[in-house]
């Protein structure tokens, strides 16, 4: 048996894999140490082999309480992605055991997104007369940062993907959302672009998202908390992201993430912020309903209290443009675990659920552009 986790967003530390019944592992922290959840790592030559796979580090995590009812993503094919029933957590390690069919088995905290994937996307995506692709600068280790542009109507809507590295399934979304308003065939597509330009950051930390980090760029810096002042030698990204912003402005905003603990999908807004205003509070709750009768995975009972961030609201993405642009500015959550209302045994929340729930974004978007009109 051989594990490894050499390779795009791989993740894990063997501390004793000599027993298949007591495999010992860690996951290993963001740089600086901060943070700590996301895992990505394969095993070879386990075919018909009982494993018990033990993450002793499992309640040193950022968000341990979210590993209660959490079970893990697993793969043979990296492309078929499904849950391993038997994980659980007893408030200081996770144990995972499965007897895997296949010689190689890969496993994850959640369906990975990988920067091949990535490249072959915007490569499809730069093939389209529609699109124009910029690099708008360079992360800590100098990769791309790139965005998509389409459209040539006058309102202005940005969307960003993956401040947070190990929140993949936001990556998925993105995938989902673009593929949609690509589509010359579908009327609400078409309708779109008359009526907004789009600029779309699939993935906003590529850095951290290679390094298999939780939350962190390359410096261990947390970007959805650098909003307020960034810098080229802590969160290059976060500047290059607002110096294009600032260059069209932005009548929409929003910003795609994952939760770590609650297995809902929800959006938290800028209700909260003063200034906010009568019209953006009910086009804001206008988008939330819309959403709600989009996609039935959408919810509005559960989600975060108010006052969650109010030490450091400003240091958010999705609240600095509300502050600056005076839009509405929503932050996307999306489970790691499944949607407690619509739950899916086999797969829970998963890559191609974001990517649907993406494509269902546009309905109330057009609504919103339609109200702006």
């Amino acid at each position: 048996m051989h594990i490894s986790s050499q390779f795009d967003s791989g993740n894990i530390e063997v501390r004793d894999a000599s027993d298949p019944q007591n495999i010992r592992l860690a996951i290993r922290p963001d740089a600086g140490g901060e943070f700590l959840q996301w895992f990505h790592f394969r095993l070879h030559g386990v075919r018909g082999v009982p494993l018990r796979l033990v993450i002793e580090n499992a309640g040193a995590c950022s968000y341990a309480e979210g590993w209660h009812g959490y079970r893990c993503a697993a793969s043979y094919d990296r492309a078929d992605w499904f849950r391993i029933p038997q994980t659980s957590y007893d408030g200081e390690q996770m144990v995972i055991e499965f007897t895997p069919e296949s010689d190689t088995v890969w496993l994850a905290y959640f369906e990975p997104y990988s920067q091949e994937r990535r490249l072959d996307f915007l490569g499809r995506c730069a093939s389209s007369p529609m699109v124009r692709v910029e690099c708008i600068g360079s992360s800590l280790q100098g990769r791309d940062l790139d965005v998509l542009h389409i459209g040539e109507g006058p309102r202005q809507i940005w969307v960003q993907a993956r401040q947070h590295p190990g929140e993949s399934m936001a990556e998925w979304f993105m995938e989902g959302f673009v593929t949609r308003l690509l589509d010359a065939a579908d009327p609400v597509a078409r309708e779109l672009l008359k009526l907004a330009s789009f600029h779309l950051i699939p993935n906003l930390n590529p850095d951290g998202s290679a390094l298999g980090h939780l939350r962190s760029n390359a410096a261990g810096v947390n970007l959805n908390r650098e909003w307020h002042a960034p810098t080229l030698e802590r969160s290059p990204e976060v500047l290059h992201a607002q110096v294009a912003m600032k260059q069209t402005g932005a009548d929409l905003f929003l910003d795609i993430h994952g939760d770590e603990t609650l297995p809902y999908v929800f959006i938290d807004g800028g209700h909260m912020l003063p200034g906010y205003g009568e019209t953006n509070l009910a086009l804001q709750a206008a988008f939330l309903d819309n959403l709600k009768r989009a996609s039935p995975d959408f919810q509005t009972e559960q989600g975060y209290a108010d006052d969650r961030f109010t030490d450091e609201m400003m240091t958010l993405g999705s609240k600095w443009a509300a502050a600056t642009f005076g839009c509405v500015s929503l932050t996307l959550e999306m489970p790691f675990k499944d949607n407690a209302n619509a739950p899916d045994p086999r797969t829970g929340w998963n890559g191609a659920r974001s990517q649907r729930l993406g494509e269902a974004f546009l309905l109330p978007v057009l609504a919103h552009l339609q109200a702006l009109a």
